[in-house]
């Protein structure tokens, strides 16, 4: 299949970390929004909400819902999306890992604080993306942040939980704090967007987003997908998304029958 992206789409998602692609899945809004009204009303059991202080409104997020949502799941096997994921990781294949959906509603007020989402993962490797796809037009000031260059970092930062801002996981030593956003020291990159475009962004890449504190609701899918040389890595506790009984040793590919192949061998 013919490439969908440009030589310099690929190169500035590999020297920033993130890069910004037009109209790539605009075939495919329609059937994401049928699917994302349906999960608003049906979120899973592990569905969590958050409340910014002062704020009426409530930022749903749910995790793991691509196999019971017919229009999720067919977004995941039938679109471009695996295609894209390969040429954008330079990768021969692409390997599904999960999917994670966001609501915020009007006034919400709860911000999606910087992190990096790998230390939150049960896998270790570079080849990796995430596709930040917003069902409704986004203006930039609450669009998605993403520091150009900070998937370089050669250790990994702290993860925590957002409710508290307390570690993760009990071992500190293997992560370093996060870096200062402010100082100028990475560029932030951000974007207003339409439907069908979509942020694609590396796992090691620190980003956030600011909250809604406008008369507007957003709904936002992720779908995040791994390339040739990434692995199992069992960490120091409970990882989000949490994958119990995956039964699996450090270094091995994850197993087929959780997380698909989609695209190459």
């Amino acid at each position: 299949m013919k490439t969908l992206l440009t030589q310099s789409e690929i190169q500035d998602f590999k020297d920033d970390g993130v890069v910004v692609l037009r109209g790539v899945f605009n075939e495919w809004i329609d059937t994401l929004s049928k699917g994302a009204d349906f999960h608003i009303k049906n979120p899973s059991e592990g569905a969590l909400v958050h409340k910014g202080k002062d704020f009426q409104g409530k930022f749903l997020e749910d995790f793991c819902n691509w196999q019971r949502i017919p229009e999720y799941k067919d977004f995941v096997l039938n679109s471009p999306l695996a295609s894209i994921a390969a040429d954008l990781m330079e990768s021969k294949s692409a390997q599904f890992f999960h999917d994670h959906f966001f609501y915020k509603e009007v006034l919400s007020g709860a911000p999606t604080p910087w992190h990096q989402d790998l230390p939150y993962y049960c896998v270790s490797g570079h080849q990796t993306v995430s596709f930040w796809l917003p069902l409704e037009s986004r203006k930039k000031s609450v669009s998605l942040r993403s520091l150009a260059g900070s998937h370089h970092l050669n250790k990994e930062i702290r993860p925590t939980s957002w409710a508290n801002n307390e570690s993760f996981y009990e071992d500190n030593n293997a992560f370093m704090d996060m870096p200062n956003t402010d100082n100028g020291d990475f560029e932030i990159k951000q974007w207003e967007t339409e439907p069908g475009d979509v942020v694609a962004f590396n796992f090691k890449t620190i980003h956030g987003a600011n909250a809604n504190k406008v008369d507007d609701v957003s709904r936002t899918l992720s779908f995040r997908l791994l390339g040739d040389d990434v692995v199992y890595r069992n960490r120091p506790g409970r990882t989000s998304p949490n994958f119990p009984g995956i039964n699996q040793k450090d270094g091995e590919r994850l197993r087929e029958d959780w997380f698909p192949t989609i695209w190459g061998n």
